[in-house]
């Protein structure tokens, strides 16, 4: 009977104990939380690096009386642009049509009922390459083929570019140095992050037109159209919150 009581007695004194840590540590918790304050960091990097992609828009537009001469002439010297293109870009080299239209064109003197007087077919594409040095000769390459409007030269960055991932590691690390500094001007410190938030732009600004280029140019065996790519600049913004425990 003893051995009983004393049995239920040390159960009663594990339970109290327990329950006490227990208590002990809500009430620490607690207090832990009370002491926790909330701030807002921001943080900003601006990186320039060279482009590691060239964008092109190349045309062919061709016109004949007939709707059906146009698109089949379109469709050969379209043909040869691509052909030209692949041969010249390098390698990586990405080719996707963007836009392809096949228009009647009026009389402008008939107000009254316009005559259609013949038929205008354009083909667009959309060229993506990464060997830039060449993007001259591409440009000549297929002016040669028959592309007769270069519509635009955007420089750009890719999704993957190691770059682009320092720039936002450069303004997270400025954002958390400010977070510090404010911990041990309160005289704490950080203990987690509780929110992130970045912004990532890359100012792809180097762009060029050639609406129409002039087709005598790159017919003659000249040197390769010059083209520049320059530098891109990337801009990461990053927002912490974070908590600082006293």
């Amino acid at each position: 009977m003893t051995d009983q009581i004393s049995t239920s007695s040390r159960t009663s004194l594990m339970f109290l104990l327990s329950l006490c840590v227990a208590l002990f540590l809500v009430a620490g918790c607690a207090k832990k939380s009370n002491n926790a304050t909330k701030v807002t960091v921001a943080g900003e990097a601006v990186t320039r690096v060279e482009p590691d992609s060239a964008v092109l828009v190349l045309s062919v537009v061709t016109q004949s009386a007939q709707a059906v001469t146009a698109q089949q002439e379109n469709a050969r010297k379209s043909d040869a642009v691509a052909n030209a293109v692949k041969a010249t870009a390098g390698s990586n080299v990405e080719i996707k049509t963007s836009d392809y239209t096949l228009q009647p064109q009026y009389d402008p003197r008939d107000t009254r009922l316009p005559k259609i007087i013949g038929y205008d077919a354009r083909n667009s594409v959309i060229v993506t390459m990464s060997d830039l040095k060449n993007v001259g000769a591409v440009i000549d390459a297929a002016s040669r083929a028959g592309a007769n409007s270069i519509d635009g030269i955007s420089f750009v960055l890719r999704q993957t570019s190691p770059a682009r991932g320092q720039a936002l590691a450069d303004a997270t690390q400025q954002a958390m140095n400010k977070a510090r500094s404010i911990a041990q001007a309160l005289g704490g410190h950080v203990s987690r992050v509780v929110e992130e938030n970045e912004v990532s732009t890359v100012n792809e600004t180097q762009r060029m037109d050639y609406d129409s280029i002039t087709r005598g140019y790159a017919v003659e065996k000249r040197a390769p159209t010059p083209i520049s790519a320059g530098q891109l600049s990337i801009k990461s913004n990053v927002q912490l919150i974070v908590e600082i425990e006293s």
